[in-house]
């Protein structure tokens, strides 16, 4: 294991007109933690990731993998691992031979490598498998294999390019579930790529969110969701993303589900209390999703609720009604700049129906 260190590092790519692809990037990991960069497509992460794994080198910063700089170093000296999104599998080899691919090029001996091979393949539940060649496994096997091979070389740091994104939903949320106890089991530094925000919530101890090639913040699932740093962390992460008001100076934020009619939640000084006029109701299951106007707050701004369907408030289409968010539950952001400010005192209360 190891700490793993992202100095300042700006990437500019001049062949494409001088596209500035990651802007002064700065974070340091803690040992064995699994960190996830997040963020939409050409956000930087996975350019970042690439930096780190020596396949592409930075304009500018600096780059340690366990105190030691890595600047200018080739990956195969980088004492890292990196699992594609393809997984990069030799169709023509077996599992057995992919696995070993990587300790042949260090020119281990074959008693060492089919020890290596053998244990990693055991750990990853692919012990039964060794003798098939790629297009015979599912999806979720050929992941295995891939972390397996990446295993064998004892790295200090695995990196993970959207591993999941290839695979249908229900097994994305197996692999999932696996890639957690997989690291559990291992203990390595891992930095993990996706620009799926359940991945992200459900799998890091930390996610570093990206957009436009800047860090905007680097915290824990619960930190990056309840206080985010700003307007567009606040929209990108959560689903339906946080609800946003301008209020003269400011922009009031609030979640969704903290958005609840007032028969069901005890008022306290401070709250926000508004009509909510309801245009649309989505039964998704376990959850309605309520759409409609607060014109207290904005006739041109959409705003969600989502009530558990085990609650029955009695609220459907077309009608109106007051609904609550608690003092607690409100974020406020500069309307200029888009970052969260100081809590500020709301009065904002609507007649009953």
């Amino acid at each position: 294991m190891a700490v793993l260190e992202v100095r300042d590092v700006t990437k500019r790519f001049s062949a494409h007109g001088g596209v500035l692809a990651v802007d002064h990037i700065d974070f340091t990991t803690e040992d064995g933690e699994f960190l996830v960069l997040l963020g939409p497509s050409g956000c930087g992460k996975t350019t970042l990731l690439r930096m780190i794994a020596g396949l592409e080198q930075p304009s500018s910063g600096e780059i340690y993998i366990g105190g030691d700089p890595m600047t200018g170093l080739p990956p195969r000296l980088r004492k890292i691992a990196m699992v594609f999104q393809t997984y990069a599998l030799y169709p023509h080899k077996s599992i057995r031979d992919n696995i070993d691919f990587p300790l042949r090029a260090e020119r281990l001996d074959k008693q060492e490598r089919r020890t290596k091979v053998e244990w990693a393949a055991g750990l990853l539940g692919i012990g039964h498998l060794l003798g098939r060649k790629p297009r015979e496994l599912s999806g979720g096997e050929r992941q295995r294999v891939a972390l397996a091979r990446a295993l064998v070389r004892a790295p200090t740091v695995f990196l993970l390019d959207e591993p999941l994104s290839n695979l249908d939903a229900k097994l994305r949320t197996s692999a999932r579930e696996e890639l957690k106890d997989f690291h559990r089991r291992v203990g390595t530094t891992t930095v993990y790529v996706t620009h799926d925000q359940v991945e992200a919530m459900g799998m890091g101890h930390r996610i570093a969110v990206l957009s436009e090639g800047r860090l905007r913040q680097l915290a824990t699932p619960e930190q990056i969701y309840h206080h985010p740093a700003d307007t567009f962390v606040a929209t990108f992460v959560g689903s339906p993303p946080m609800n946003l008001v301008t209020r003269s100076d400011h922009l009031l934020g609030f979640r969704p589900e903290r958005f609840l009619p007032r028969v069901a939640v005890p008022q306290r000084p401070g709250d926000l209390v508004t009509p909510f006029e309801v245009q649309l109701v989505e039964n998704l299951g376990a959850e309605r999703h309520l759409v409609g106007v607060a014109p207290q707050l904005g006739d041109q701004v959409r705003i969600r609720s989502v009530l558990p369907s085990t609650v029955d408030t009695g609220v459907q289409a077309g009608e109106r009604h007051e609904f609550v968010v608690r003092a607690a539950d409100l974020r406020y952001f500069d309307a200029d700049t888009g970052l969260r400010t100081e809590a500020r005192r709301e009065s904002v209360r609507g007649a009953s129906r």
